[in-house]
């Protein structure tokens, strides 16, 4: 399985779970994430990703996502999603574009994820 296969998969195992060590597996000691298209002070380091996916915590019964990988190279890749919340603060769908950078090991050393809100 691809690097970008791997990560999808693992992140959305992530997303349901919310579990610590799940996101750990996915992104490296020192990784970046940018969790909008502006983000002026991104998470840095592992610790500070799983506080702030703490923090952001989603129910697994109030979300989907369908996604694909678009474009893969050795150590990057582009990932193409819509997200659909079906209640809440954040219920609505969004369009997501996920930029990452790879380690060797196959862990996110950078993710960001590019999302905008589709009008009703």
């Amino acid at each position: 399985m691809s690097n970008a296969r791997r990560f999808l998969a693992g992140y959305l195992d992530a997303w349901r779970t919310n579990d610590p060590d799940t996101i750990r597996g996915l992104f490296t000691e020192d990784a970046v994430y940018l969790a909008g298209a502006y983000q002026p002070d991104p998470a840095r380091g592992i610790d500070d990703i799983i506080a702030l996916w703490g923090e952001e915590a989603d129910a697994p019964d109030e979300w989907s996502f369908d996604g694909e990988v678009e474009l893969e190279t050795a150590d990057a890749a582009v990932i193409r999603g819509m997200t659909t919340y079906s209640r809440g603060p954040k219920a609505g769908v969004y369009d997501n574009l996920w930029l990452l950078r790879f380690a060797a090991d196959g862990r996110a050393s950078r993710f960001h994820d590019w999302w905008v809100q589709r009008r009703s």
